[in-house]
C-alpha cells in the first residue's frame, strides 16, 4: 500500500517530455502528493520497449524545480531517476503515461510507456502504467483519462500486489461521462504489423513502413481488449517473471 499524501512520486512516459499526455498525468500527481518528480524524454520513443542505452552517455537537463530531461529511452529515463536524481530518497510510486493511444495486448512487449513502469518494478518500486485508447485520424480523449486516473490510482494505492508485478492501466476511447465501468482483465491479442507499406523513397531506394493496424481478437474472454472496446476501463496486473512454470517442468522430465 502506498500512503499517497506522504509518497514521492516519480512521473515519466515515452510520448517525451512536452506530450499533452504527460502534462495531464504530472497535474493529477500533483493533486495526489506534493511531492511529484518528472524525468521524461527529450523526444518521443514510442515503441522502444524495455531499451536500456549503453553505447553513448546519456545527458540529464533540468527543465525546472523537480522537472528533468534525458535524451535517452523511457527505461533510462526511470533508472536515471531512481538511482542517481532521487538515490538517496528513492520513490514510493512510478506513474507511467498516459499515453497517446492503448498498449492492449502484444503491445505491452513492444510499449516504452509499460517499459518504464517495468523498469520501476525491477528497481523495487511499485509501478502504473496508463494509456488512453484512440482510434486513428480522431483526436485523442486526454479528459477521459484525466477524469479518471486519480480515482484508479487512489483504488490501487489502497491495495498491494507482489514486487514483480506492475499494473497497467487503458482508458476507453470513449467521452469521461460514458465510462462503462472498470474491469480486471488479462493481456489481449493484439498484435501490430499486418500492414507493411512498400514504397521508395526520393532518392530512389526502396522501404517498408510498418502500419499501425493490428490483428487482435477483441471478444478473447476477460481480456484487456473485450473490456476497452465496450467503453471500460482496463486494469491488468503484468508479471515480469516470464517463466513457463508447466512447460518448465515438463522440459525438467526431458533433461532429468
Amino acid at each position: 500500500m502506498v500512503d499517497l499524501k506522504r509518497a514521492r512520486i516519480l512521473v515519466s512516459n515515452d510520448d517525451g517530455i512536452h506530450s499533452p499526455g504527460l502534462a495531464a498525468l504530472e497535474k493529477v500527481a500533483r493533486s495526489l502528493s506534493s511531492d511529484v518528480w518528472v524525468v521524461a524524454p527529450e523526444s518521443e520513443q514510442s515503441a522502444s520497449g524495455h531499451s536500456l542505452t549503453l553505447t553513448v552517455p546519456l545527458r540529464i537537463r533540468k527543465i525546472a524545480a523537480r522537472r528533468f530531461a534525458v535524451n535517452g529511452t523511457p527505461t533510462d529515463c526511470v533508472l536515471l531517476a531512481i538511482r542517481h536524481l532521487l538515490n538517496e530518497q528513492r520513490p514510493d510510486l512510478v506513474l507511467s503515461g498516459i499515453n497517446a493511444g492503448g498498449n492492449l495486448g502484444e503491445d505491452i512487449t513492444y510499449s516504452g510507456t509499460v517499459a518504464a513502469a517495468m523498469e520501476g518494478t525491477l528497481l523495487g518500486i511499485r509501478a502504473i502504467a496508463l494509456s488512453q485508447a484512440r482510434t486513428n485520424g480522431k483526436a485523442t480523449r486526454w479528459r477521459t483519462a484525466a477524469h479518471h486516473t486519480a480515482g484508479v490510482i487512489k483504488r490501487l494505492s489502497a491495495t498491494d500486489w507482489p514486487r514483480n508485478v506492475l499494473i497497467n492501466v487503458n482508458f476507453p476511447d470513449v467521452p469521461a461521462k460514458e465510462v462503462a465501468g472498470i474491469a480486471v482483465t488479462c493481456q489481449g491479442r493484439h498484435k501490430i504489423g499486418e500492414m507493411l507499406t512498400k514504397g521508395v523513397d526520393p532518392r530512389g531506394n526502396p522501404y517498408v513502413w510498418i502500419g499501425a493496424e493490428r490483428d487482435e481478437d477483441p471478444s478473447f474472454p476477460g481480456s484487456d481488449l473485450e473490456a476497452v472496446h465496450p467503453g471500460k476501463i482496463s486494469i491488468t496486473p503484468l508479471c515480469l517473471d516470464l517463466t513457463h512454470d508447466r512447460t518448465m517442468t515438463e522440459l525438467k522430465k526431458v533433461f532429468q
